[in-house]
């Protein structure tokens, strides 16, 4: 039986999950210590119930829940603005991911937590040591981050709207190839994670310039450009090879673990669902 791995993005599926649980309380100035608890509660409850949707429908061979460091990642080093204004995550959720981990173990899904790395990065690692060796990965996010890792053998899954984003979405959305979107945000910015791209270029053109010349390469060697852009991406040179390396995923990050040690037992993991 061909090996499917599940790496689901676990903050990212938390935190919306989070969210739904806080709406009914946004009218509140203040949330009560016994508000917090029951959120925190129905979050976990939630949570456990989407992985094993997760499980049911994916029908994986192989599955890992991967948390993010709660320190600084290496992109904030390099540039402190990273994610610059993005809420932070209440204490009381913080307090409540051990727990979390430790319900879904009962589903007999294992969860990687790094010391120093954002889950993107160890995800983007192992999907592609498991894609190298023909093996298929599917990545369960909303994070457009992962798209440029689409290929034969790694696919993304929105979970929430229960839709592949696969090259089509890509192209429907960003009007460029998944290969290209480093290029595209490189270009035109990620505000996501605050990362400014050139000023003056936003996403039609950045899409537009990369359909003409193929790559941000070629853009650059591009001789026919009205001169205020050549001009423009010249002097940005220094800032778009920093965008470019804090908008590409690490595929490196030493692991630790085999592939077996996050081998799903489907008999154990119904018995808990």
């Amino acid at each position: 039986m061909p090996a499917h791995i599940v790496l689901i993005d676990a903050m990212n599926l938390i935190r919306r999950v989070y969210a739904v649980q806080e709406r009914p309380f946004h009218y509140m100035d203040t949330l009560s210590e016994t508000t917090k608890q029951q959120i925190v509660h129905n979050t976990i409850i939630h949570t456990v119930q989407a992985v094993r949707k997760i499980l049911n429908n994916q029908q994986p061979t192989h599955v890992l829940a991967v948390f993010d460091s709660q320190s600084p990642c290496w992109r904030y080093k390099l540039y402190p603005d990273y994610k610059k204004g993005r809420k932070k995550m209440p204490e009381h959720l913080e307090r409540s991911l051990t727990d979390i981990q430790d319900a879904l173990l009962e589903l007999h899904v294992d969860s990687l937590v790094s010391d120093e790395d954002e889950a993107d990065d160890l995800i983007a690692t192992l999907a592609i040591k498991v894609a190298l060796r023909a093996q298929d990965v599917t990545i369960i996010s909303t994070d457009k981050g992962f798209l440029p890792l689409l290929c034969e053998h790694i696919r993304v899954f929105d979970y929430f709207n229960q839709r592949l984003l696969d090259e089509q979405y890509v192209q429907d959305k960003f009007q460029v190839k998944s290969t290209q979107l480093i290029d595209l945000w490189t270009l035109s910015g990620d505000a996501t994670n605050k990362i400014p791209g050139v000023p003056g270029i936003g996403q039609i053109t950045a899409a537009q310039l990369l359909q003409q010349y193929q790559s941000l390469k070629g853009v650059l060697g591009a001789t026919d450009l009205k001169q205020s852009l050549a001009s423009k991406l010249q002097d940005h040179n220094p800032q778009m090879q920093l965008y470019q390396e804090l908008l590409t995923l690490k595929k490196d990050i030493p692991l630790g673990f085999n592939l077996k040690d996050i081998r799903l037992n489907k008999q154990l993991s119904q018995q808990a669902v």
